[in-house]
């Protein structure tokens, strides 16, 4: 798969649109994206984050050379993984998400200090929401590191392996359907209305 050469596209539009017409629209959105190509996806603020964590312990480290457990990045990779599959995680930056998520691994105040001054008023409704998402990513076991023969073992971390993630979104929003239901209270505690 390549994407099409500027002539093989104008061509597919049969006319609708000249070579010189799709350049100048390529420009439009260029200057409207300011010419962020790059964006920065959920885990890319995670492994930031993570990663500014680590050298905490480490202040002598080389920001630039992964100093963070593989281990726990992959539990909140395979997290962030589930939960982004959810449509509702679009409500939320991708930095939020990964530093809610964080907030499931390590001391909030290590997370605050990592995510640039997020608040907890900013990340608690967030790590409300993952919550079933957490709990579910727990019940189904942690996710065990593979090596792979043309891997370096510091790269482990970034193959992503397989996990049933359509299973586990299923039961994560089970989850939250129960959550969700308010269980009446018991009899005795009804008020009366005589």
């Amino acid at each position: 798969m390549y994407p099409p050469k500027l002539h093989e596209l104008a061509y597919v539009t049969d006319g609708a649109c000249m070579e010189e017409e799709i350049l100048q629209m390529e420009l439009v959105i260029l200057k409207a994206l300011n010419w962020s190509l790059c964006p920065e996806t959920v885990v890319v603020w995670l492994k930031l984050m993570i990663q500014m964590a680590s050298l905490e312990d480490q202040p002598d480290c080389d920001i630039l050379l992964p100093e963070f457990s593989q281990e726990n990045y992959i539990q909140v990779t395979r997290l962030l993984d589930l939960c982004i599959l959810n449509i509702n995680s679009l409500d939320y930056q991708y930095r939020v998400l990964a530093a809610a998520a964080l907030c499931h691994y390590l001391p909030y105040e290590v997370v605050e200090k990592v995510s640039a001054g997020l608040t907890w008023d900013v990340l608690d409704g967030v790590t409300d929401w993952m919550a079933p998402f957490v709990d579910t990513v727990a019940v189904c076991g942690r996710a065990q590191l593979k090596d792979f023969i043309k891997v370096a073992s510091e790269d482990r971390h970034n193959i992503q392996t397989h996990s049933s993630y359509l299973l586990m979104l299923e039961e994560a929003r089970r989850r939250e359907l129960e959550h969700q239901f308010l269980t009446p209270p018991n009899s005795t505690e009804k008020p009366m209305t005589h």
